[in-house]
Protein backbone atom coordinates (compact mmCIF):
# COMPACT_ATOMS: atom_id res chain seq x y z
CA UNK A 1 0.00 0.00 0.00
CA UNK A 2 1.40 3.36 -0.76
CA UNK A 3 2.56 5.51 2.11
CA UNK A 4 2.64 9.04 2.01
CA UNK A 5 5.30 11.51 3.39
CA UNK A 6 5.47 15.43 3.06
CA UNK A 7 7.96 17.47 3.83
CA UNK A 8 8.40 21.33 3.87
CA UNK A 9 6.21 22.89 6.36
CA UNK A 10 8.30 25.18 8.82
CA UNK A 11 7.89 28.98 10.69
CA UNK A 12 7.21 31.57 9.02
CA UNK A 13 6.28 35.45 9.52
CA UNK A 14 2.26 36.50 7.96
CA UNK A 15 2.72 37.06 4.23
CA UNK A 16 5.34 35.03 3.93
CA UNK A 17 5.76 31.12 1.47
CA UNK A 18 5.99 27.83 2.09
CA UNK A 19 5.89 25.06 -0.39
CA UNK A 20 5.46 21.99 0.64
CA UNK A 21 5.82 18.37 -1.08
CA UNK A 22 4.40 15.03 -0.71
CA UNK A 23 5.92 11.82 -1.80
CA UNK A 24 4.07 8.50 -2.26
CA UNK A 25 6.09 5.58 -1.51
CA UNK A 26 4.24 4.17 -5.07
CA UNK A 27 2.02 5.48 -7.76
CA UNK A 28 -0.46 8.03 -7.41
CA UNK A 29 -1.74 8.15 -11.11
CA UNK A 30 -4.06 5.56 -10.38
CA UNK A 31 -6.02 8.37 -7.96
CA UNK A 32 -8.58 10.92 -9.87
CA UNK A 33 -7.93 13.94 -7.51
CA UNK A 34 -5.59 13.86 -5.01
CA UNK A 35 -5.38 16.68 -2.07
CA UNK A 36 -4.10 18.87 0.83
CA UNK A 37 -5.57 18.60 3.90
CA UNK A 38 -4.58 21.01 6.94
CA UNK A 39 -5.38 19.97 10.88
CA UNK A 40 -5.44 22.11 13.81
CA UNK A 41 -5.80 20.82 17.63
CA UNK A 42 -9.04 18.97 17.95
CA UNK A 43 -10.34 19.59 14.71
CA UNK A 44 -11.14 17.15 12.06
CA UNK A 45 -8.69 17.24 8.91
CA UNK A 46 -10.01 19.85 6.62
CA UNK A 47 -9.82 19.45 2.57
CA UNK A 48 -7.88 22.83 1.49
CA UNK A 49 -7.06 21.91 -2.17
CA UNK A 50 -7.25 19.28 -4.88
CA UNK A 51 -6.02 18.49 -7.77
CA UNK A 52 -7.11 15.96 -10.67
CA UNK A 53 -5.15 13.99 -12.98
CA UNK A 54 -5.86 16.18 -15.97
CA UNK A 55 -4.42 19.46 -13.82
CA UNK A 56 -7.78 20.89 -12.98
CA UNK A 57 -7.79 22.32 -9.14
CA UNK A 58 -10.50 23.13 -6.18
CA UNK A 59 -9.94 25.36 -3.73
CA UNK A 60 -10.98 25.95 0.31
CA UNK A 61 -12.72 29.46 -0.02
CA UNK A 62 -10.06 30.45 2.22
CA UNK A 63 -7.15 29.94 0.47
CA UNK A 64 -8.17 30.60 -3.00
CA UNK A 65 -6.11 33.08 -4.74
CA UNK A 66 -2.66 32.55 -2.12
CA UNK A 67 -2.06 28.78 -2.58
CA UNK A 68 -1.74 26.74 -5.87
CA UNK A 69 -1.80 23.09 -6.17
CA UNK A 70 0.08 20.83 -8.20
CA UNK A 71 0.91 17.14 -9.04
CA UNK A 72 4.05 15.05 -10.68
CA UNK A 73 2.71 11.92 -11.62
CA UNK A 74 6.24 10.62 -12.51
CA UNK A 75 7.61 11.45 -9.28
CA UNK A 76 4.65 10.17 -7.28
CA UNK A 77 4.65 13.71 -5.50
CA UNK A 78 1.88 16.41 -4.56
CA UNK A 79 3.07 20.34 -4.32
CA UNK A 80 1.42 23.13 -2.68
CA UNK A 81 2.52 26.44 -3.19
CA UNK A 82 1.15 28.72 -0.10
CA UNK A 83 1.77 32.72 -0.81
CA UNK A 84 0.49 35.29 1.50
CA UNK A 85 0.42 32.92 4.77
CA UNK A 86 -2.09 34.25 7.48
CA UNK A 87 -1.98 33.59 11.35
CA UNK A 88 -5.25 30.58 10.09
CA UNK A 89 -3.51 28.87 8.00
CA UNK A 90 -1.14 27.62 10.68
CA UNK A 91 -1.73 23.54 11.04
CA UNK A 92 -0.50 20.37 10.30
CA UNK A 93 -0.81 19.38 6.64
CA UNK A 94 -1.46 16.10 4.65
CA UNK A 95 -1.81 14.64 1.37
CA UNK A 96 -3.79 11.92 0.15
CA UNK A 97 -6.85 11.14 -2.46
CA UNK A 98 -8.99 13.70 -1.96
CA UNK A 99 -12.73 12.41 0.05
CA UNK A 100 -13.31 8.99 -0.72
CA UNK A 101 -10.10 8.68 -2.71
CA UNK A 102 -8.08 8.76 0.66
CA UNK A 103 -6.90 5.19 0.59
CA UNK A 104 -3.34 5.42 0.87
CA UNK A 105 -1.48 5.59 3.99
CA UNK A 106 -1.40 8.73 5.50
CA UNK A 107 1.82 10.15 6.76
CA UNK A 108 2.93 12.42 9.76
CA UNK A 109 2.27 15.48 8.52
CA UNK A 110 4.26 18.93 7.90
CA UNK A 111 3.61 21.37 10.52
CA UNK A 112 3.60 25.06 8.99
CA UNK A 113 3.50 27.59 11.76
CA UNK A 114 2.46 31.18 10.72
CA UNK A 115 2.67 34.10 13.53
CA UNK A 116 5.12 37.35 14.07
Amino acid sequence: QVQMMESGGGWVQPGGSLRLSCVGSGSIAGTLIMGWYRQTPGNQRDLVAGVSNSGATIYAESVKGRFTISRDNAKNTLYLQMNSLQSEDTGVYYCNGAGSEANYIWGKGTLVTVSS
